[in-house]
């Protein structure tokens, strides 16, 4: 009998095989297959029109790196059986199945305190059951339990296929050049000792390339400022509908899943009760329900979501220093003015809060090199390194004070 086999077509890489009766069953599934409806980069679309791509096209492209990787490492002789190759594969195929609707953005709102890791780890323990423990070996090395090591660091690490395919797929789709890595040296060069993940001394440019990308890209693209300015304007949707709720005024969303979660799920148990639920809730659910706001009678909450829906964004602004309280109370003065509607209520116009992101930190886990006479180091304490001690981009967190205010 001859094995299943599909070509899929990914505009990033070519033609990604999948050759494995067990990861097309996955595929195929709700599941893996909502994934389509949901943003890889939430509202980033508003600033780089092309930034529509999903979690699905994600996921496809971490599998295909991932099969990459371990047909590199096996020809370097590192002993990786069957089990352990699929296992890889499925962890990476569903790392971000728990994903909820506009990934990130909306991450503790809708469920309160549950990382979506938690949620990736309870679906592949249903998705177990279902296979009849097929995904044991793939759950052991998401969750970091599986004794070689390196295969949980390909999933989730400093280095990981993860983030080698979010940053060459959102500079894809976005144009932004800079975002732009040697994905496939970085993959030639890694290799393992002791049980980790390394990589030879001849990439580390292109390791030195990869952060520095990474760190570009937050900036210019994930914390861009309207960016910003559109998913906090999300967030405070949501917490002005909740708010409501709770003071028993009518709010009803466009889909009975996301009515669950405004509603009813703090007083309904926890998530591992309600993941088909959850299943059935992506980015639609979302934007039909702000479009049906538009013209709700709170005045605060239609205002938000008709701003958002025309791309009428707040104004940003980004500096170094936290802002001057007087400049925070000016601009509410005037937003209270404009809309006619009080200081309180001003609070969903204007607000501050900050925006951080690093570009290597060594006590999270480090990147090895692996040198020719068998000795390793930090990324970070290699000599003439532009990612080193004395760069100082090794440790600094960069963090920007941001003001989100009404247009007035």
């Amino acid at each position: 009998m001859t094995a299943a086999r599909k070509i899929i077509n990914d505009p990033v890489y070519g033609f990604i095989t999948i050759d494995q009766p067990l990861i097309l069953q996955i595929i195929s599934h709700p599941y893996y297959q909502r994934l389509r409806n949901i943003h890889q980069m939430a509202f980033a679309h508003l600033v780089y029109p092309g930034a529509v791509h999903s979690r699905l096209h994600h996921s496809l492209g971490a599998y295909h790196l991932m099969c990459m990787a371990l047909s590199e490492l096996k020809g370097k002789g590192i002993e990786i059986t069957g089990e352990e190759e699929l296992g890889a594969k499925v962890a990476i195929l569903l790392h971000d199945i728990g994903h909820g609707p506009f990934s990130h953005a909306l991450e503790h709102e809708l469920i309160k305190d549950v990382h979506h890791e938690e949620i990736s780890i309870l679906l592949m323990h249903k998705l177990n059951d279902e296979f009849k423990g097929q995904l044991n070996t793939a759950i052991n090395i998401f969750t970091d339990k599986y004794p070689k090591k390196f295969l949980h660091q390909l999933v989730s690490g400093q280095l990981d296929v993860d983030r080698m395919d979010y940053l060459n797929r959102d500079s894809f789709f976005t144009g932004v050049s800079e975002g732009v890595i040697g994905y496939d040296r970085i993959i030639k060069m890694l290799t393992v000792k002791d049980g980790e993940l390394m990589v030879e001394e001849k990439a580390i440019y292109s390791i030195e390339k990869f952060l520095v990308s990474r760190r570009l890209m937050y900036w210019q693209v994930y914390l861009h400022k309207t960016v910003l300015a559109a998913e906090m304007m999300l967030v405070k949707i949501i917490h002005r509908a909740k708010e409501l709720l709770a003071d028993e005024k009518r709010v009803d969303a466009a889909s009975a899943e996301l009515d669950f979660f405004l509603k009813n799920f703090n007083n309904q148990g926890p998530i591992e009760q309600h993941l088909d639920t959850f299943c059935r809730l992506d980015d639609h659910d979302v934007m039909a329900t702000i479009k049906n706001w538009c013209h709700h009678p709170d005045k605060i909450l239609s205002t938000l979501c008709r701003s958002l829906v025309e791309r009428k964004l707040l104004k940003v602004k980004l500096q170094s220093a936290a802002f001057d309280l007087g400049m925070v109370k000016e601009k509410t003065r005037e937003t209270c003015t404009a809309l006619g509607i009080g200081e309180k209520e001003a609070g969903y116009f204007v607000f501050t809060g900050i925006a951080s992101n690093t570009t290597y930190d060594p006590g999270d886990e480090r990147i090895n090199i692996l040198f020719k006479d068998g000795t390793i180091k930090d990324i970070s304490a290699v000599d003439n390194a532009l990612i080193s001690v004395k760069s100082g981009l090794a440790y600094g967190e960069v963090k920007k004070h941001y003001i989100c205010y009404y247009r007035c």
